[in-house]
């Protein structure tokens, strides 16, 4: 098996998106941080 150059780093990817999420929800109440999730919630396909 050769190794490959790496295109994409998923640790970082998600890393960012934690820390887009933490900065976007650090002032709401639990209430408002459920409704910013139920927004933001990926729709699966049926």
């Amino acid at each position: 098996m050769k190794n490959k150059e790496k295109n994409f780093d998923t640790v970082e990817f998600f890393r960012k998106v934690k820390e887009k999420i933490a900065q976007e929800t650090k002032d709401m109440s639990f209430d408002e941080f459920k409704k910013y999730m139920e927004a933001r919630r990926l729709k699966t396909a049926k």
